[in-house]
């Protein structure tokens, strides 16, 4: 896996909900907010988005919108219109309607859903991302990402055997597509964060190297020299571009790793430990509990506290101390 696959999948619950839906002539609605990454895809006509917080948009043929935090906004017939009182949460568009209209002229094609998440496993790259992403299409282009949007058009405009299937799928790549393009724009554009880290060839290789394998045991000098860097020149490049040295990040996502497989599977404490490189039960227990404030025990019956992103330095330290490395 890579880190940014691997961001989305320890995010991710269960799978994308979505819903076509039509609107006719003037109209406008009001998104409020949820606990998921939300999504438009224009599949046909015009429209305007408005965002959590800036001027609203126009909306062509093609073009996708993701609310990586999931805020409230809205969509549109034009740019002037009042949006309705209606609050339709992007988790759950089951209540979206059909149809919006007043018998106007126009129609615009939408799909409209939302990514299901939990909040608690989320990576720092997908932290970092705006309110909003307005990702436009672009007229004969044969992008991956506009490849992807109008398969997922199709798909759903003649829906046939296996669409139930096709369509979730096509949905996880427009997301990782849309994601993918983003960062690959701010890197360009702004060379900060995680965007400038995916980019980076070293720093990538390296998380590419923890996300691949987990449990090895890993050390700075071993991830130095597979991304080509003295252990000094990696550990601080890796340190600047992430916000967390080489073994801190490392550490924090085998936890996440544990905290998945407790919340998704009945897997032993044991077999947990062993799957992600701890030496002992034990010394996965009293980490994990220093990051998530819960055992991993009550973690699994009752999910997690308030917990921190990231352990701090000195959490570190005494993890790393108690298992012994």
């Amino acid at each position: 896996m890579d880190v940014l696959s691997d961001a989305l999948l320890a995010v991710r619950t269960g799978r994308p909900v979505s819903r076509r839906n039509e609107y006719l002539g003037r109209w406008g609605l009001r998104f409020q907010s949820g606990e998921g990454i939300g999504f438009h895809v224009v599949l046909e006509g015009r429209c305007w988005f408005v965002p959590p917080a800036g001027d609203p948009v126009l909306l062509a043929p093609g073009d996708v919108v993701v609310l990586p935090h999931g805020h409230g906004h809205g969509l549109a017939s034009g740019p002037d219109v009042e949006l309705s009182g209606s609050v339709i949460p992007l988790d759950h568009p089951e209540q979206v309607a059909d149809t919006a209209s007043d018998g106007g002229p126009g129609k615009s094609v939408l799909l409209c859903g939302a990514y299901l998440t939990d909040r608690a496993r989320a990576h720092p790259l997908l932290a970092e991302l705006p309110a909003s992403i307005h990702l436009p299409s672009m007229p004969g282009s044969r992008s991956a990402l506009s490849t992807a949007v109008g398969l997922l058009a199709d798909e759903l405009r003649d829906e046939r055997a296996g669409t139930a299937a096709v369509v979730p799928a096509l949905l996880d790549t427009v997301l990782l597509y849309a994601l993918r393009d983003w960062y690959d724009q701010n890197a360009a554009a702004t060379g900060q964060g995680w965007s400038r880290a995916l980019a980076d060839a070293s720093v990538r290789t390296a998380l590419d190297q923890i996300h691949g394998d987990p449990a090895h045991p890993w050390t700075v000098e071993s991830l130095g020299k597979a991304a080509g860097l003295s252990r000094a020149a990696f550990a601080q490049r890796f340190t600047a571009l992430t916000g967390q040295t080489p073994m801190a990040y490392l550490t924090w996502w085998r936890l996440v790793i544990a905290a998945r497989r407790l919340r998704e599977s009945e897997v032993s404490l044991a077999s947990i430990a062993r799957e992600i490189g701890y030496s002992s039960e034990f010394a996965f227990a009293n980490a994990f509990k220093r990051h998530y404030r819960v055992p991993p025990g009550r973690y699994r019956r009752n999910g997690p506290d308030d917990s921190p992103a990231w352990l701090s330095s000195e959490e570190l330290r005494s993890e790393l101390q108690g298992d012994g490395r």
